[in-house]
């Protein structure tokens, strides 16, 4: 029995120092904790408490997501 994960999935940032708001043209990098305890590389326009897409297979930030359904 095997069990696999879908290719993309959303989590939480739990830690990541204080973005930089308008910073969406660049593509420095800072890193950012999720709830399931990993670092993630994410843009510095990203903030603590965000939504967030992973790549689940590389662990890679996809975009920033607005709302979860």
């Amino acid at each position: 029995m095997g069990v696999e994960l879908p290719d993309k999935i959303v989590l939480l940032v739990t830690y990541s120092e204080p973005g930089m708001r308008g910073d969406t043209a660049t593509k420095t990098l800072k890193p950012a904790t999720v709830e399931t305890g990993a670092t993630v590389n994410v843009p510095l326009f990203v903030n603590e408490g965000e939504l967030i897409r992973v790549n689940s297979k590389t662990g890679e930030y996809v975009e920033r997501v607005k709302d979860h359904a």
